[in-house]
């Protein structure tokens, strides 16, 4: 016979266990609220023939926040609600995103993979002081972006890119975020001039394929590690850099900016330096180290402006350098040669300059993997020229004469 002690043990046991699912289900029983709220933005959205994500939205459930996708709970309430699968076999959802959104108060990530949703961006996200991530790209949103979104304090990451948006960016996304360290608005219809100052201590700020306008702000933080803006309308002197020591990647291409490159841009931790298609003068700095130690993937592109003098040596050890389409003159120095020929540098675009030499060697021959182009120059190029893009340079392979002595006299060129 059991004990009494035991048996009762036993008992309390039996009665802990009969009491713990109705006690863990009111812990996750989501709040009416944002019930309301995910009923809401169902109605608003629906899957595109092909995708199936809202096949578990089933509101009779007795605990969707286990059984919906995309969303995540704590203590009953909505803290993560991502809208589509991100799949590559999904189509994505289509519909808009309705206001009640913001209803779901304690959400710290909000995410919209592609698809076809289109309207506005809710001004009402704005609402959402818990909000860390806002992610709603390649989508055909419209519209301007809400300036309730420079409110949102606790934001780290926004991206808006790959969309329809039309007008300014609010100034408060530069100035008023104090965490954010993301901001991608590349890909949109965006128009206006950039802050003067940027104080937002942001790591990676992508601005391209925009029709922004002006000159860069004068001041950037120094946190700053990928910078692009390019394929916009912006102009003025490259200002405002001198401070991002931390910077990796910076593509200021095909815009209007002028006057010469800094030389403090000529560094080997800035291993992706775009600034081709623009109205860029002067020379490529002599003064720097002789060459720099650029490391494996670096890339360098200065083409399709207005560079002049002879090249020094300081980018002979870059892997890809895109110096075409410029005015350079003079022999290309040895380092250059010594680079391509012992495969280190893998792209050597000088075409459809004024340079007179490049010294080879007799019977080198190019390594297999590096692409050299040196036509139409004022020179008869001594090397094959399977390394040159189609047509780069129609059929001639140097330049007229009379170009040559013309440009050398300073006269203009026809």
């Amino acid at each position: 016979m059991a004990k009494p002690h035991a048996l009762f043990l036993f008992r309390l046991l039996l009665l802990v266990n009969a009491c713990r699912p109705s006690h863990q289900q009111d812990q996750n029983k989501i709040s009416s609220g944002d019930m309301a709220a995910l009923a809401a933005v169902k109605e608003s959205l629906t899957d595109i023939p092909g995708s199936n994500f809202f096949a578990t939205w089933d509101f009779t459930a007795p605990d969707p926040c286990s059984t919906f996708s995309g969303i995540t709970c704590s203590l009953g309430r909505v803290t993560t609600l991502t809208l589509g699968t991100g799949l590559s076999n999904s189509r994505g959802l289509a519909g808009f995103l309705c206001p009640s959104v913001s209803n779901l108060t304690e959400l710290t990530q909000l995410v919209l993979y592609p698809g076809l949703v289109t309207g506005p961006i809710p001004p009402q996200l704005g609402l959402l002081r818990n909000l860390r991530v806002l992610s709603l790209t390649n989508n055909r949103l419209k519209g301007p972006i809400p300036s309730s979104l420079s409110s949102l304090a606790s934001l780290h990451t926004l991206d808006l890119s790959y969309n329809q948006l039309t007008g300014t960016v609010p100034p408060g996304l530069f100035t008023e975020l104090a965490q954010l360290k993301v901001l991608i608005l590349a890909s949109n219809q965006l128009s206006g001039e950039l802050p003067r100052i940027v104080s937002a201590e942001i790591l990676h700020l992508d601005l391209k394929d925009n029709r922004l306008t002006g000159a860069l702000p004068l001041r950037l933080p120094s946190t700053i590690r990928y910078l692009s803006a390019s394929n916009n309308m912006m102009r003025g002197p490259l200002n405002g850099l001198q401070s991002l020591s931390e910077l990796e990647f910076l593509d200021l291409s095909m815009n209007q900016f002028s006057g010469p490159i800094p030389s403090y841009l000529f560094r080997p931790a800035l291993s992706s330096l775009f600034l081709q298609r623009n109205n860029l003068s002067g020379g490529v700095p002599s003064s720097l180290p002789s060459p720099l130690m650029y490391a494996e993937g670096s890339i360098v592109d200065l083409s399709h402006n207005f560079l002049t003098g002879e090249l020094p040596p300081v980018l002979a050890a870059v892997e890809a350098l895109f110096l075409n389409s410029n005015r350079l003159t003079g022999r290309v120095p040895e380092e250059y040669a010594k680079n391509v020929y012992g495969g280190s540098t893998k792209t050597l675009y000088l075409q459809h300059n004024y340079i007179t030499g490049f010294p080879l060697e007799a019977g080198m021959r190019l390594p297999d993997t590096v692409s050299l182009c040196l036509t139409y120059n004022c020179m008869v190029p001594p090397v094959g020229f399977r390394g040159c893009p189609a047509a780069s340079d129609g059929e001639l392979l140097s330049r007229p004469e009379s170009q040559c002595l013309a440009f050398s006299h300073g006269r203009s060129i026809p």
